[in-house]
């Protein structure tokens, strides 16, 4: 497979940061299936589910709930970075991510958030649930963060496991070399294309960078394979307005689409915000009702494009 090896430093061709494995998912994608989340993301969403995946190296969860204050972190950590007094129990300023204070914690009150694995032993992992995916027409979904910022790792990935006859698929923000586009279309099975805002602008107040390259990569990718599922994030007050929405179905279109997944903000990812060291503040958004779903479904409507509302 023509990859983009070389280009890369050695350490994202060989292994790759992985926050989370989920088995049984029945929400990303047809069938039964298994998601690899990867850990760094290029984008800084205001209203991000999963901000544990934007850092690509390891770090520390404190999860307080579950804290015993038995304080057996503290002598396990060669650090010294454990503090009594503070609701985060981390100094990140002297934490390297080793976890052994999470080693030491009997109730998982710390975590290690990612570990690298290597190409073959994410496979072997992955492969022990080939029987539920060709039960169900399930398979495996890359998921993150964003999985082509290990490009030759995930396309290398997507390879092995179409060759043992899983079906590939890949969530992506869609900030990612378009030199890719044509190895994605040739090494995935489907790819979710996440469009988050119509306007260069706003999509850069929102997310941190414009949607110039994403469009481009959408477009290309539309053209290159079939099953590419265009989705969106409803946001209240970031993007559901009408000049929105419209101006999304006139990209869809453009690139030949009819349908769009619409996925309603939750506040899980504020929670989260608390248990790592994080600069982002919480977002002050109430999740759509409702009826502001139904809402942006009919202007879909309105404008030929179906959408399907997730729950």
């Amino acid at each position: 497979m023509n990859t983009l090896k070389g280009t890369l430093p050695q350490e994202e061709t060989s292994t790759a940061m992985v926050f989370d494995i989920q088995r049984f998912s029945l929400h990303d994608g047809p069938g039964v299936r298994t998601t690899v989340f990867f850990k760094g993301c290029p984008l800084r969403c205001l209203w991000c589910q999963n901000p544990e995946s934007w850092k690509r190296p390891a770090e520390m969860a404190f999860y307080e709930q579950r804290c015993e204050r038995c304080f057996a972190c503290e002598p396990a950590c060669p650090k010294d970075a454990i503090v009594r007094d503070a609701k985060h129990r981390i100094d990140f300023s002297r934490c390297d991510a080793c976890g052994d204070c999470a080693a030491a914690c009997m109730n998982e009150a710390l975590r290690t958030i990612g570990k690298p694995w290597l190409l073959t032993t994410l496979f072997e992992e992955i492969v022990r649930d080939k029987d539920f995916f060709l039960d169900s027409g399930g398979g495996v979904t890359l998921s993150g963060g964003e999985p082509f910022l290990y490009p030759d790792f995930t396309l290398s990935l997507c390879a092995m496991l179409r060759q043992a006859g899983i079906h590939t698929l890949a969530e992506t923000c869609g900030w990612f070399d378009s030199r890719l586009c044509e190895l994605i279309a040739g090494s995935l099975d489907a790819v979710f294309f996440d469009i988050k805002h119509a306007s260069a602008s706003a999509h850069k107040t929102l997310t941190g960078k414009d949607n110039g390259l994403i469009i481009k990569n959408f477009m290309a990718l539309c053209e290159l394979m079939k099953d590419i599922q265009p989705r969106m994030p409803i946001v209240p007050g970031c993007n559901d307005d009408e000049e929105n929405i419209r101006a999304t179905a006139t990209i869809l279109r453009k690139a030949g689409k009819q349908s769009i997944h619409c996925l309603p903000y939750h506040s899980l990812g504020n929670d989260k915000l608390m248990r790592i060291q994080s600069s982002q503040a919480p977002a002050a958004i109430q999740p759509p009702t409702p009826t502001e779903l139904e809402r942006v479904k009919t202007i879909f409507k309105e404008e030929g494009i179906h959408a399907v509302l997730y729950s």
